[in-house]
């Protein structure tokens, strides 16, 4: 595999990265690999992200094409976020990277 210097804009490995960028990017689009969620399940699985940040990571993904956001005509109102196909997409990238850090994970803990 090459990877070409490019400008951030014909880039596909820079494209990735502005999207999910940051330290809980890629951990929210695991927990929406599982399936749909709610705001607030998706703050209970993800023990320490303010709601500001989810905020803005979810708005983030829906503007891109990675999620869609539906509000049910309820009381109280009901959000339900759900990977878009593009989302599901980053399966095998995850899984990949679930992988490899895995694999980190023991070597670390083998004596040397």
């Amino acid at each position: 595999m090459k990877f070409d210097s490019c400008g951030p804009t014909e880039c596909g490995m820079s494209k990735f990265l502005s999207l999910l960028d940051g330290p809980w990017a890629t951990l929210i689009v695991r927990e929406l690999l599982a399936g749909p969620r709610r705001f607030g399940e998706l703050c209970d699985q993800l023990d320490g992200i303010s709601a500001h940040t989810l905020t803005n990571r979810l708005r983030r993904f829906e503007s891109h094409g990675l999620l869609t956001r539906t509000v049910y005509a309820e009381i109280p109102p009901r959000v339900v976020y759900e990977l878009t196909e593009a989302g599901y997409a980053l399966r095998p990238v995850l899984d990949a990277m679930n992988t490899w850090g895995s694999s980190m994970i023991e070597s670390s803990s083998r004596p040397e």
